[in-house]
């Protein structure tokens, strides 16, 4: 086992600096032979087996072609639960761990029950999974655009026990707006029959990355996570929330709430659309690296 991780690190030093190895190594190490870290410099010593080698190389020549190490083990820890994932999907990341835990944080002790929650762009399910783990007075919903993302999603939602109720559905095109709330009883303020049927809460992670920024990203992302889940038009950064916020209007309860992770560099331009589309009590919320990352506005 030593040569075997002194293989990965040599083969992998001009392409990774050396912490991010050490993990590659921890995380290869504990899906290949099913090693935990503090195993490692107790079983040293230990023989692996052929295949395991073998298993080993070829996911030591897949990163070297940057390939995420997420996809090519298959999973990605998110909140604290490991995540089925594969290029269909976004990599769950830590910022939007914080957009999770903003909601958990606001709404453990809401009165309402059901609190009603729609995560538009669901991809691999981490932000409406991760909610309904720790909401047990929530009813989630989780909507995408992708057939092959959904099916990750309830993948996940399976394997990790969660209720979620799926639409695939374009959020983007008004068309759907209508089937979508028949399918969840979610009607327009005008039509609404009660109030247990709108949502209380809608959250998003949409794409935000204009095209402009691609010169500045790193090739595992550019190269192998969905480019549809990423990127906007230059010249509307803002199309998924503007669209997202009207779709709010229609389907928030009163006082319900809107939360989404943005772009850092649209933050102050976020704010002032949700304000000019009659939101409320507008938040813009920093991440752990001091960029406005979380909105949080009300009806």
């Amino acid at each position: 086992m030593t040569e075997t991780i002194s293989y990965i690190i040599n083969s992998l030093k001009d392409y990774y600096p050396p912490n991010e190895i050490r993990g590659f190594t921890q995380l290869i190490m504990e899906q290949i032979c099913g090693l935990q870290p503090y195993q490692l410099l107790l079983g040293k010593d230990n023989d692996l087996s052929d295949k395991e080698k073998t298993e080993i190389a070829e996911i030591v020549e897949r990163l070297k072609k940057s390939e995420p190490i997420q996809y090519i083990l298959g999973t990605a820890n998110f909140y604290g639960y490991d995540f089925t994932v594969n290029p269909s999907v976004l990599i769950p990341r830590p910022e939007t761990a914080e957009l999770v835990n903003k909601i958990i944080e606001d709404s453990r002790n809401s009165p309402i029950s059901p609190l009603r929650i729609l995560d538009i762009g669901t991809g691999s399910g981490c932000i409406a999974i991760s909610l309904a783990k720790h909401l047990n007075n929530a009813e989630v919903f989780a909507m995408d655009i992708s057939a092959d993302a959904l099916s990750i999603a309830k993948l996940n939602a399976e394997k990790l026990n969660a209720d979620i109720q799926f639409i695939q559905a374009d959020i983007l095109s008004a068309t759907k707006f209508h089937s979508f709330r028949e399918k969840f009883e979610f009607l327009p303020r005008e039509n609404k029959i009660s109030s247990e049927r709108e949502v209380n809460i809608i959250v998003s992670n949409p794409p935000y990355i204009t095209e402009k920024e691609k010169t500045d990203m790193e090739a595992n992302v550019l190269n192998y996570e969905p480019h549809s889940a990423l990127f906007v038009p230059d010249n509307d950064p803002l199309l998924f929330y503007r669209t997202i916020a009207r779709f709010g209007k229609q389907n928030l309860s009163k006082n319900g709430y809107l939360y989404f992770e943005i772009n850092s560099q649209f933050g102050t331009e976020t704010k002032e659309m949700l304000k000019q589309e009659g939101y409320r009590h507008i938040e813009l919320i920093q991440d752990f690296y001091k960029k406005d990352r979380i909105i949080k506005a009300q009806i």
